[in-house]
């Protein structure tokens, strides 16, 4: 991450690309801020966001086999959205509550699962859309975990790194350090504050994005149910291809 931005870096203008719109919302296991579990409630915010990809992080109760926090029947009901076959059971959407939709029409090419190091079982998840590898992951609440979990993702992600975009609640309280190991291969842009959603006054959730895409657009999706759905905003941003 060469640089830490909160404006988004102006794409190239040769060869343009189609825009890929991604949304990565900490859903908190469909929790609202009123202590209500409302998972259509999420549905309604992600649909306002209208994004092609959506990457989510506490997507699965953490009980027993982790079932999904949103029935699968009721994303189909509301959504144009698919959900992408991280889960390794049949009751949960993602794997380590990390999950990802797809808008229909969308093609998934390839997935892949992370473990990453910490004092409580982490993972991340990737799916390659249009070009763009994917990358969710919801980092620790210790500093030195989440400077191993980046390190894990930046490695496993190998000769991906260029044109991939890791997507999350990054869980970083600062906005000048504790990226590090990010900063060679990827540009960090964090879209606003995220949290709390009732009064928000840090950037938890960001992206980084590896050197093949360009950040055209980025914001927090900060009306209506956000503020009420989740503990945390969602953040949004728009990638396109480089050249």
């Amino acid at each position: 991450m060469s640089s830490v931005s909160t404006a988004p870096e102006p794409a190239t203008t040769a060869s343009p690309k189609a825009a890929l719109k991604v949304a990565s919302y900490n859903i908190r296991k469909a929790m609202g801020i009123d202590r209500r579990r409302d998972p259509a409630r999420i549905l309604h915010v992600l649909n306002q966001i209208g994004a092609d990809v959506v990457v989510l992080q506490e997507a699965d109760l953490r009980l027993g086999p982790r079932p999904a926090a949103i029935p699968r029947f009721l994303i189909a009901q509301e959504t144009d959205y698919e959900v992408v076959n991280l889960a390794r059971n049949d009751v949960s959407l993602g794997w380590h509550g990390n999950a990802i939709f797809v808008r229909k029409g969308f093609a998934v090419t390839e997935i892949r699962r992370f473990e990453l190091p910490g004092l409580e079982p982490r993972g991340a998840v990737m799916a390659r859309v249009e070009g763009v590898n994917v990358v969710g992951a919801h980092l620790g609440l210790l500093r030195r975990y989440r400077l191993k979990q980046m390190t894990e993702i930046r490695e496993q992600l190998g000769e991906l790194r260029a044109e991939a975009a890791i997507f999350g609640d990054f869980n970083e309280w600062s906005d000048v350090r504790g990226y590090e190991p990010w900063e060679r291969d990827f540009t960090l842009t964090l879209p606003g504050r995220s949290y709390h959603a009732s009064r928000p006054f840090v950037a938890l959730d960001g992206i980084a994005y590896g050197s093949a895409l360009a950040l055209d657009d980025a914001g927090v999706e900060e009306g209506g149910a956000a503020r009420r759905a989740s503990d945390h905003l969602p953040i949004w941003a728009q990638l396109s291809r480089r050249g």
